[in-house]
């Protein structure tokens, strides 16, 4: 045992830890579980409903295990993304970075909060439909291009395109 997350004999958690499952419960508010990371890519699945009765909700991941891997000024910004079933953004957290803008930049919560609601589809051009920062422009530049490419990259794996059948 590991803290408060179980290890299975491959060394992959069998259970989510209470700081994983309080930042997915930011982006899922309405879910009653979550899974253990895994697949292809790598991503917690946001479950709904009672016990014997769970719906998928969603998927979470950390933008810093899908190639390829941005870098920001400083290194890789890792961040969860939460993706819906219609391939809109849920929400994101910004966890760890190394940005000496970071402060007034990625680490507002306007940040993160523009990208709730946006589609997988949404250009995410920073200066047109992402607030720019000035001074910050490497730290945001790779920001958004992290979240952009990775959400497609996500929705192309897990998501039902809109009109066909999985």
């Amino acid at each position: 045992m590991l803290g408060t997350v179980t290890v299975l004999a491959a060394g992959q958690p069998a259970a989510v830890d209470a700081k994983q499952r309080a930042r997915l419960a930011q982006l899922f508010p309405a879910a009653t579980a979550f899974s253990p990371k895994g697949g292809d890519p790598p991503h917690f699945t946001a479950y709904g409903g009672a016990q014997g009765a769970k719906t998928v909700l969603g998927y979470a991941y950390w933008t810093t295990e899908l190639q390829p891997l941005e870098r920001g000024y400083s290194g890789p910004i890792a961040m969860l993304v939460g993706i819906d079933l219609s391939g809109t953004l849920a929400g994101l957290v910004v966890v760890d970075h190394h940005e000496p803008y970071g402060n007034f930049s990625i680490d507002l919560p306007s940040f993160a909060a523009q990208f709730t609601g946006k589609d997988v589809r949404d250009p995410f051009q920073l200066g047109k439909d992402i607030d720019a920062v000035s001074r910050a422009t490497i730290t945001m530049s790779s920001a958004v291009r992290s979240v952009r490419n990775s959400s497609r990259r996500v929705a192309r794996a897990l998501l039902t395109p809109p009109g066909a059948n999985r």
